[in-house]
């Protein structure tokens, strides 16, 4: 016979009554935790959360049995979702539309967490102008061989690069292995502007750190961290900070403090600490919006390289051939000239 479930537990937050299906359910079995611990946490947190989220469109990506389970991404809120649920309109290089979620409290986290969300991935835009990032998002990926010691390095090697260019970085793990870094724009370049000014940045951390950072989207090529300039592409998302990361330990993207980069240690940032210490610190991110940059003194960087011969870097494979851009082939796979073959 299988199992009973669970009565739903409700929850009333920011004027809404909600539903939680199976609140016990382990959504994290390695900590046991469930998705009502999760709910909780979400609630507890929910300022820090939500000034990540507020007037972005983001995507929901559902893990209905927890991190053991299989996720799928779901970009459309569905025709039966609540009346007081706010959404944007927003459209993908294919050219299609979705209406998709706007978090913008924490009734929002509470309606997604249900349905089996566990991180947030919102857009870099506001739903005011879904045209112009007002996020530039540093993604540090580092290689299966390279230990966390280097992405340290590497985002400090960032954090000088933005400061020589009068931007204001805001570091936080990833939740995973890496590092990301976000800078508030003014809300006055297009995504390609945008990743223009990423892939100028990349490529010049990589000039001062050979062997340690890369901006080679081949995987092939890479050495070290890779800086991935593609992250500020359109329709891109990374996940926001103080999101809990699908992974068992339950491990949180948290914001830090420049002075905290050298010496963090992911695995100590989880759903279970990072409230408390939220309350005890305070959030490292919280003036993200107070002093927005400009990106023309990157963009003077990207103009340079492409003096010098440095033309546009691959896209990823989904949007269409770029004007610029390199053949779109893994370089171990490209016809090599006739003179070169044997």
């Amino acid at each position: 016979m299988a199992a009973k479930k669970a009565e739903p537990a409700t929850v009333d937050v920011c004027g809404h009554e909600l539903r939680v299906s199976n609140p016990g359910k382990l959504f994290f079995p390695e900590r046991k935790l469930t998705k009502l611990d999760l709910v909780d946490y979400y609630v507890e947190c929910q300022e820090a959360v939500v000034r990540g989220l507020r007037e972005r469109p983001t995507v929901m990506k559902r893990w209905v049995d927890g991190v053991q389970g299989e996720p799928f991404f779901q970009k459309r809120v569905p025709d039966s979702a609540p009346e007081w649920l706010q959404t944007a309109t927003v459209t993908f290089p294919s050219g299609r539309h979705a209406r998709e979620l706007v978090p913008n409290d924490a009734a929002h986290l509470v309606w997604g967490v249900n349905l089996g969300v566990i991180d947030w991935n919102p857009w870099p835009v506001r739903r005011a102008d879904l045209d112009h990032p007002d996020e530039l998002r540093v993604d540090l990926d580092p290689q299966p061989d390279v230990p966390f010691a280097e992405v340290r390095e590497v985002a400090l090697g960032v954090h000088e690069v933005l400061d020589e260019h009068r931007l204001l970085g805001f570091p936080k793990t990833s939740g995973s292995r890496g590092i990301h870094v976000y800078v508030r724009l003014e809300a006055d370049h297009d995504f390609l502007q945008v990743r223009t000014a990423a892939l100028a940045l990349a490529r010049e951390v990589e000039r001062r750190m050979p062997g340690r950072a890369t901006s080679r989207w081949w995987k092939e090529e890479r050495e070290g961290v890779f800086i991935d300039y593609n992250q500020n592409a359109r329709d891109r998302t990374v996940a926001s900070a103080y999101s809990v990361r699908a992974v068992p330990d339950a491990r949180v993207s948290c914001p830090l403090e420049w002075d905290e980069v050298a010496d963090v240690e992911p695995a100590e940032l989880t759903m279970q600490t990072v409230p408390a210490r939220l309350r005890e610190r305070g959030d490292p991110s919280a003036g993200i919006d107070d002093s927005p940059g400009r990106l023309d003194s990157l963009l003077e960087l990207a103009a340079r390289d492409e003096r010098e011969g440095l033309g546009d870097a691959p896209w990823p494979p989904h949007f269409a051939k770029q004007k610029g851009e390199a053949k779109r082939v893994q370089p171990s796979r490209a016809r090599k000239p006739k003179a070169q073959q044997s």
